[in-house]
């Protein structure tokens, strides 16, 4: 049944996972009372890191998390776990147009935020993290696709050594999250 995975001596067959729309996570956002803070991921194909990027949602008190249909990771048994729990708590859209859905959300109110290595502006700069957002993180080694990038409001780096030449995906997003988080709390 697990097929030679790691089980632990315990194993579970359970259904596929029930992806949400993603104007599903406005509403869930609208409800809950607080500025939207939603996590759009482009391009993202290791489930080791949408997990990591969930749990990390969920802990900095995101609505959801949004990925592509096409060119990206889904729910599979390795991101759950990598969430440790965080997926049964939090929603995951799934977008048939990730560009699109960002628009969706700019015309909905939401600033969409990219994070690129390359951008002109820090995220110790940015003074909007405390405003309704979508957080777009890009792929692992290529960042955010074309028609992504074009459709952010604003791109922001995350200050790093020049002897190191980039971050992990999840590390980036956890640090953005944990920066819009703290803006929140001011």
């Amino acid at each position: 049944m697990t097929g030679g995975a790691v089980h632990q001596g315990l194993a579970a067959k359970v259904p596929a996972y029930e992806y949400a729309h993603p104007d599903d996570l406005l509403e869930i956002a609208r409800n809950s009372g607080r500025p939207p803070l939603l996590v759009a991921l482009d391009g993202i194909t290791d489930p080791r890191n949408l997990g990591a990027i969930i749990r990390s949602a969920a802990a900095f008190d995101a609505h959801g998390v949004v990925v592509p249909e096409r060119r990206s990771v889904g729910m599979t048994g390795s991101a759950w776990r990598t969430s440790a729990g965080a997926a049964a708590r939090l929603q995951v859209a799934r977008a048939t147009n990730l560009a699109r859905s960002l628009g969706s959300y700019q015309d909905a109110g939401l600033q969409t935020v990219g994070l690129a290595a390359d951008a002109d502006m820090s995220i110790h700069e940015y003074d909007g993290l405390a405003d309704p957002i979508a957080l777009v993180v890009g792929a692992e080694g290529a960042g955010l696709s074309r028609l992504v990038r074009e459709r952010c409001d604003v791109v922001l780096s995350i200050p790093i050594t020049r002897d190191t030449e980039s971050l992990n995906v999840s590390v980036a997003a956890g640090i953005a999250l944990f920066a819009a988080a703290t803006a929140r709390r001011s």
